[in-house]
């Protein structure tokens, strides 16, 4: 393990791999911690068949096998290990690796990704992959022909649920309020949609099924005197009550949105600090899709090469 890089990367999805690819090639001698989840959101998906270059389709965990074959062969060192702590304040960079190995870092790439946020239901983690998705744009091929349950009230969940309407025979979007939090133009758009059916004031309980998801548990106007229990039959469910971007340990050096995500000074992958970069779903709150955080990456590295030539670094 080194103490003193060129180019740290800190996250090992497809931003992450990419972004060692593209580094290691142009002799940045990159090293890559893995994080808490080696290979990043898509460890967890099933099939992928939307990634350019595999028409037979591969899982997620090949996928990422891949590309991390790939940036070890031009040479970056791949670690285990997670970033625990920042201190971008002054140059070379600082990062706390597991609480105790310090590296100094001229340049440093984040792709930590986000987490997509679940209810919290047991039944979410049983059908992890059998049924339950928080991706409709990944998975919804899988679900043509079928019945699905998008999970939420904002603008996602309304996009959501009118992807699926174009795959499957219907879509139900399961609102706890009694209202759309989303835009009116996605409210209407749901609305309007003749294979959307909307609950209001439903909870999800629960999920069941033999082989995989085959209905939901939910209550309908939950504590109320009136309270209802209702089984819906179904083969998908959806979640789309947002995303978690991994960002707590950047907060007091970093720009980022209400939510989390960093700040990135479009077209690059600049941040507001000098000589750090963010890729890929940390920095994205739009399309999160392996394609696209695979094309930051690539801008992250570009953007680190020149900083480090102009710096003469």
């Amino acid at each position: 393990m080194r103490n003193k890089v060129r180019c740290l990367i800190i996250g090992s999805g497809p931003a992450g791999y990419t972004a060692a690819i593209y580094a290691s090639r142009a002799n940045l001698e990159p090293v890559l911690y893995e994080g808490l989840q080696p290979g990043g959101q898509l460890t967890t998906t099933t099939e992928v068949e939307n990634f350019p270059g595999y028409p037979e389709g591969i899982t997620g965990t090949e996928l990422m096998e891949d590309l991390k074959k790939q940036a070890q062969r031009y040479g970056t060192e791949v670690l285990s290990g997670r970033a625990t702590a920042v201190d971008f304040s002054s140059h070379p960079h600082k990062v706390t690796i597991d609480n105790e190995n310090v590296i100094e870092a001229d340049t440093v790439i984040i792709s930590t990704g986000a987490t997509a946020k679940y209810l919290g239901l047991p039944d979410e983690t049983k059908y992890a992959g059998q049924g339950v998705s928080a991706c409709a744009t990944c998975d919804g091929f899988f679900y043509r022909k079928k019945t699905v349950a998008v999970v939420g009230g904002g603008d996602t969940a309304c996009e959501e649920a009118t992807y699926l309407s174009g795959l499957a025979d219907k879509v139900y979007l399961i609102v706890r309020k009694d209202y759309l939090r989303a835009s009116q133009i996605m409210q209407d758009r749901v609305m309007n949609n003749p294979k959307i059916e909307i609950l209001f004031e439903h909870n999800t309980v629960g999920l069941f099924g033999e082989n995989g998801v085959e209905g939901a548990h939910l209550v309908k106007r939950m504590g109320e005197s009136d309270e209802e229990k209702v089984d819906i039959a179904i083969d998908g469910f959806f979640l789309a009550i947002g995303h978690t971007p991994n960002t707590d340990i950047f907060k007091d050096f970093l720009e980022l949105d209400e939510v989390g995500y960093i700040k990135i000074q479009d077209p690059t992958s600049k941040t507001n600090i000098e000589g750090v970069f963010a890729a890929g779903d940390v920095a994205d709150t739009h399309y999160r899709q392996a394609i696209t955080a695979a094309g930051m990456g690539c801008r992250a590295a570009m953007d680190a090469e020149r900083y480090l030539s102009e710096k003469g670094l």
